[in-house]
């Protein structure tokens, strides 16, 4: 294995892991302060119920048949820009880390030999010019 692949693995379990932490900050601690703001909306019981069936909240909407539940999407969404963000924030912190590293790493190197075809090229051009 390649030391790629096994970094990869390594982020999908890792961002597996993330986005629970990142569902639970976005439910529990974003999604409250947001509904308080826009005076004491819960976005998880936005719906719009497409059997016919009246519904007060979302559970009790899905039981009764199909729901539009566009609350729940919100929700979804901001999650997803917030894990999006913060994934943006760390690769561009690993690449400029990585930028950082190079030139410290890379120490200047002897060129390598010429090949002998060139040299005598290059011995048939000089004798032509002289």
């Amino acid at each position: 294995m390649k030391g790629n692949v096994v970094d990869l693995a390594v982020g999908v379990i890792i961002g597996g892991a993330f986005g629970k932490i990142v569902d639970s900050v976005v439910g529990d601690l974003i999604m409250p302060i947001v509904g308080w703001l826009f005076g004491g909306l819960d976005f998880s019981n936005y719906f719009i119920q497409l059997s016919g069936a009246a519904a007060t909240n979302l559970a009790d909407a899905k039981k009764a048949g199909a729901v539009f539940a566009y609350g729940s999407f919100i929700t979804v969404a901001l999650n997803f820009m917030i894990l999006a963000f913060i994934i943006f924030i760390m690769i561009k912190q690993i690449n400029r880390l990585k930028k950082a590293e190079a030139p410290a790493a890379a120490a200047p190197a002897e060129p390598p030999p010429t090949p002998e075809d060139i040299q005598l090229l290059r011995e048939i051009r000089d004798a032509l010019k002289r």
